[in-house]
Protein backbone atom coordinates (compact mmCIF):
# COMPACT_ATOMS: atom_id res chain seq x y z
CA UNK A 1 0.00 0.00 0.00
CA UNK A 2 3.01 2.19 -0.92
CA UNK A 3 2.63 5.57 -1.73
CA UNK A 4 3.56 6.75 -5.44
CA UNK A 5 3.35 9.31 -7.36
CA UNK A 6 0.64 8.93 -10.39
CA UNK A 7 1.17 9.16 -13.89
CA UNK A 8 -1.00 9.51 -16.40
CA UNK A 9 -1.05 5.94 -17.28
CA UNK A 10 -4.22 3.62 -17.70
CA UNK A 11 -8.09 4.85 -18.11
CA UNK A 12 -8.05 4.67 -13.91
CA UNK A 13 -5.80 6.57 -11.75
CA UNK A 14 -6.17 7.25 -7.47
CA UNK A 15 -9.02 6.38 -5.25
CA UNK A 16 -11.67 6.35 -8.25
CA UNK A 17 -9.58 3.04 -9.20
CA UNK A 18 -10.01 2.20 -5.65
CA UNK A 19 -13.63 2.56 -5.89
CA UNK A 20 -14.07 0.60 -9.18
CA UNK A 21 -12.51 -2.41 -7.33
CA UNK A 22 -14.46 -2.49 -4.39
CA UNK A 23 -17.52 -1.82 -6.39
CA UNK A 24 -16.66 -4.93 -9.06
CA UNK A 25 -15.81 -7.29 -5.64
CA UNK A 26 -19.20 -6.24 -4.39
CA UNK A 27 -21.07 -6.65 -7.63
CA UNK A 28 -19.72 -9.58 -8.22
CA UNK A 29 -20.39 -11.05 -4.52
CA UNK A 30 -24.05 -9.92 -4.47
CA UNK A 31 -24.54 -11.62 -8.49
CA UNK A 32 -23.39 -14.80 -7.09
CA UNK A 33 -25.74 -14.43 -3.53
CA UNK A 34 -28.46 -14.36 -5.45
CA UNK A 35 -27.88 -16.67 -7.44
CA UNK A 36 -27.48 -19.07 -4.51
CA UNK A 37 -30.09 -22.08 -3.39
CA UNK A 38 -30.55 -20.17 0.31
CA UNK A 39 -29.12 -17.57 2.58
CA UNK A 40 -26.72 -20.15 4.37
CA UNK A 41 -25.21 -21.13 0.28
CA UNK A 42 -24.86 -17.65 -0.72
CA UNK A 43 -23.25 -16.46 2.45
CA UNK A 44 -20.17 -19.46 1.63
CA UNK A 45 -20.11 -18.77 -1.80
CA UNK A 46 -19.17 -14.52 -0.95
CA UNK A 47 -16.53 -15.93 1.63
CA UNK A 48 -14.81 -17.94 -0.78
CA UNK A 49 -15.63 -15.25 -3.87
CA UNK A 50 -13.97 -12.35 -1.48
CA UNK A 51 -11.06 -14.48 -0.06
CA UNK A 52 -10.48 -14.52 -3.82
CA UNK A 53 -10.40 -11.05 -4.90
CA UNK A 54 -8.48 -10.21 -1.62
CA UNK A 55 -5.47 -12.56 -2.44
CA UNK A 56 -5.63 -11.30 -6.27
CA UNK A 57 -5.95 -7.63 -5.15
CA UNK A 58 -3.30 -8.26 -2.54
CA UNK A 59 -0.90 -9.64 -5.37
CA UNK A 60 -0.85 -6.78 -7.12
CA UNK A 61 -0.18 -4.24 -4.62
CA UNK A 62 2.12 -6.75 -3.30
CA UNK A 63 4.28 -7.10 -6.46
CA UNK A 64 3.86 -3.88 -8.02
CA UNK A 65 7.37 -2.36 -7.03
CA UNK A 66 8.92 -5.61 -7.82
CA UNK A 67 7.51 -6.23 -11.25
CA UNK A 68 8.57 -3.28 -12.95
CA UNK A 69 12.93 -4.02 -12.02
CA UNK A 70 11.59 -7.03 -14.34
CA UNK A 71 9.37 -5.51 -16.56
CA UNK A 72 8.92 -1.89 -17.00
CA UNK A 73 5.85 -1.40 -19.26
CA UNK A 74 2.81 1.16 -18.87
CA UNK A 75 0.72 -1.73 -17.24
CA UNK A 76 3.75 -2.21 -14.63
CA UNK A 77 4.22 1.94 -14.96
CA UNK A 78 0.51 2.09 -13.81
CA UNK A 79 0.65 -0.72 -11.35
CA UNK A 80 3.41 1.15 -8.94
CA UNK A 81 1.74 4.32 -9.57
CA UNK A 82 -1.50 3.36 -7.95
CA UNK A 83 -0.75 0.35 -5.35
CA UNK A 84 -1.66 2.10 -2.91
CA UNK A 85 -5.08 2.08 -4.14
CA UNK A 86 -4.98 -1.52 -4.97
CA UNK A 87 -4.01 -2.28 -1.78
CA UNK A 88 -6.53 0.02 -0.36
CA UNK A 89 -8.92 -1.86 -2.23
CA UNK A 90 -7.67 -5.21 -1.35
CA UNK A 91 -8.23 -4.09 2.76
CA UNK A 92 -11.86 -3.03 1.66
CA UNK A 93 -12.36 -6.38 -0.13
CA UNK A 94 -11.00 -7.53 2.99
CA UNK A 95 -13.55 -5.92 5.51
CA UNK A 96 -16.47 -7.45 2.89
CA UNK A 97 -14.88 -11.12 3.54
CA UNK A 98 -14.93 -10.57 7.33
CA UNK A 99 -18.74 -9.09 7.29
CA UNK A 100 -19.89 -12.52 5.22
CA UNK A 101 -18.11 -14.46 7.49
CA UNK A 102 -19.66 -12.55 10.86
CA UNK A 103 -22.59 -12.83 8.69
CA UNK A 104 -22.53 -16.63 8.61
CA UNK A 105 -21.48 -16.55 12.43
CA UNK A 106 -25.04 -14.96 13.42
CA UNK A 107 -27.62 -16.96 11.06
CA UNK A 108 -26.05 -20.25 11.41
CA UNK A 109 -23.47 -20.48 14.73
CA UNK A 110 -23.28 -24.36 14.44
CA UNK A 111 -22.17 -24.36 10.97
CA UNK A 112 -19.60 -21.50 11.64
CA UNK A 113 -18.45 -23.28 14.79
CA UNK A 114 -17.59 -26.62 12.70
CA UNK A 115 -15.60 -24.27 9.84
CA UNK A 116 -13.67 -22.53 12.73
CA UNK A 117 -11.16 -23.74 15.15
CA UNK A 118 -9.38 -21.45 18.10
CA UNK A 119 -6.41 -21.16 15.77
CA UNK A 120 -8.38 -19.28 12.75
CA UNK A 121 -9.62 -16.64 15.39
CA UNK A 122 -6.17 -16.18 16.61
CA UNK A 123 -4.42 -16.42 13.09
CA UNK A 124 -7.37 -14.19 11.62
CA UNK A 125 -7.60 -12.12 14.36
CA UNK A 126 -4.11 -11.04 13.81
CA UNK A 127 -4.45 -10.81 10.31
CA UNK A 128 -7.24 -8.31 10.51
CA UNK A 129 -5.39 -5.99 12.96
CA UNK A 130 -2.27 -6.49 10.34
CA UNK A 131 -4.71 -4.99 7.76
CA UNK A 132 -6.63 -2.33 9.73
CA UNK A 133 -3.25 -0.97 10.48
CA UNK A 134 -1.84 -0.83 6.75
CA UNK A 135 -5.44 0.75 5.94
CA UNK A 136 -5.31 3.17 8.14
CA UNK A 137 -1.94 4.51 7.55
CA UNK A 138 -2.13 4.65 3.54
CA UNK A 139 -3.17 7.98 3.70
CA UNK A 140 -0.95 11.12 3.63
CA UNK A 141 -1.79 12.32 6.64
CA UNK A 142 -1.73 9.20 9.08
CA UNK A 143 1.34 8.45 6.89
CA UNK A 144 2.86 11.65 7.53
CA UNK A 145 1.46 11.36 11.65
CA UNK A 146 3.22 8.35 12.30
CA UNK A 147 6.63 8.73 10.38
CA UNK A 148 8.38 7.02 7.31
CA UNK A 149 10.62 4.72 9.43
CA UNK A 150 6.93 3.04 11.78
CA UNK A 151 5.27 3.35 7.97
CA UNK A 152 8.15 1.02 6.78
CA UNK A 153 7.71 -1.29 9.46
CA UNK A 154 3.86 -1.20 8.89
CA UNK A 155 3.77 -1.98 5.54
CA UNK A 156 7.06 -3.92 4.85
CA UNK A 157 6.51 -6.26 7.43
CA UNK A 158 2.68 -6.35 7.17
CA UNK A 159 2.84 -7.17 3.80
CA UNK A 160 5.10 -10.42 4.17
CA UNK A 161 3.05 -11.53 6.81
CA UNK A 162 -0.25 -11.49 4.94
CA UNK A 163 1.70 -13.23 2.14
CA UNK A 164 2.51 -16.02 4.73
CA UNK A 165 -0.91 -16.19 6.61
CA UNK A 166 -2.32 -16.74 2.84
CA UNK A 167 0.17 -19.36 2.17
CA UNK A 168 -0.83 -20.81 5.41
CA UNK A 169 -4.89 -20.62 4.73
CA UNK A 170 -4.85 -21.69 0.80
CA UNK A 171 -2.35 -24.68 1.60
CA UNK A 172 -5.03 -26.52 4.32
CA UNK A 173 -7.40 -26.06 1.81
CA UNK A 174 -5.15 -26.90 -1.30
CA UNK A 175 -4.58 -30.70 -0.45
CA UNK A 176 -8.09 -32.05 0.28
CA UNK A 177 -9.52 -29.83 -2.95
CA UNK A 178 -6.28 -29.26 -4.72
CA UNK A 179 -8.27 -28.44 -7.91
CA UNK A 180 -10.12 -25.27 -6.07
CA UNK A 181 -6.68 -23.77 -3.79
CA UNK A 182 -3.84 -24.90 -5.73
CA UNK A 183 -4.02 -22.28 -8.89
CA UNK A 184 -4.14 -19.97 -5.60
CA UNK A 185 -1.61 -21.20 -4.18
CA UNK A 186 1.06 -21.17 -6.83
CA UNK A 187 0.08 -17.46 -7.46
CA UNK A 188 0.77 -16.39 -3.75
CA UNK A 189 4.07 -18.32 -4.15
CA UNK A 190 5.05 -16.63 -7.53
CA UNK A 191 4.45 -13.47 -5.64
CA UNK A 192 6.48 -14.48 -3.00
CA UNK A 193 9.55 -15.57 -5.40
CA UNK A 194 9.39 -12.46 -7.53
CA UNK A 195 9.72 -10.88 -4.38
CA UNK A 196 12.55 -12.31 -3.06
CA UNK A 197 14.09 -12.14 -6.82
CA UNK A 198 13.74 -8.53 -6.90
CA UNK A 199 15.48 -7.86 -3.23
CA UNK A 200 18.69 -10.05 -4.20
CA UNK A 201 18.66 -8.35 -7.86
CA UNK A 202 19.01 -5.07 -5.55
CA UNK A 203 21.26 -6.32 -3.35
CA UNK A 204 23.21 -7.28 -6.29
CA UNK A 205 23.04 -4.24 -8.34
CA UNK A 206 26.12 -2.38 -6.86
CA UNK A 207 28.21 -5.55 -8.03
CA UNK A 208 26.98 -5.74 -10.90
CA UNK A 209 28.03 -2.34 -12.20
CA UNK A 210 31.42 -2.48 -10.80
Amino acid sequence: MAKEQDVAIGPFQGWSLTIVLWLGVLAISLAAFALSADLVAGIRIVIRITARTSLLLFVLAFTASSLIVFHRSPATLWLRANRRQVGVAFALSHFTHAAAIIALARIDPVLFAALTTPASFIFGGAGYAVILAMFATSFDRTAALIGPKAWRWIHTGGAWFLAIMFVINFARRAVPMPGMYWPYMVLILAAIAVRIATRRRNAAAPYLRR
